[in-house]
């Protein structure tokens, strides 16, 4: 079974404020879509530089590091919630751990 996004609206809801964003997002969604993750280890051969950041939550650079998407993955039912999407700045206001 692939890993389900639970919430992918909220890609294109910040690609139309942020259209530089589009395409890397729409890149992580697709492989996430086919992904099989069952640790971090598995995460990382997709996205090398993806982030644990405690209590489920992920990290993922999008576009280099322009922008932070802060996940919760659920290896066992292979869903993935997205959390936070926004730019370096916006996430060093948040503890992303958290949210």
């Amino acid at each position: 079974m692939a890993m389900r996004v639970v919430t992918p609206r909220r890609l294109t809801e910040f690609s139309r404020k942020h259209p530089a964003a589009r395409v890397p997002l729409l890149y992580w969604y697709e492989i996430v879509k086919q992904a099989k993750w069952g640790t971090l280890g598995d995460i990382k051969q997709d996205f090398r530089t993806v982030d644990y950041v405690g209590n489920n939550r992920y990290v993922f650079n999008i576009k280099g590091n322009d922008f932070r998407l802060v996940v919760i993955i659920i290896f066992v039912s292979q869903k993935v919630y997205i959390r936070f999407i926004g730019t370096h700045d916006q996430y060093e206001k948040i503890e992303a751990k958290k949210i």
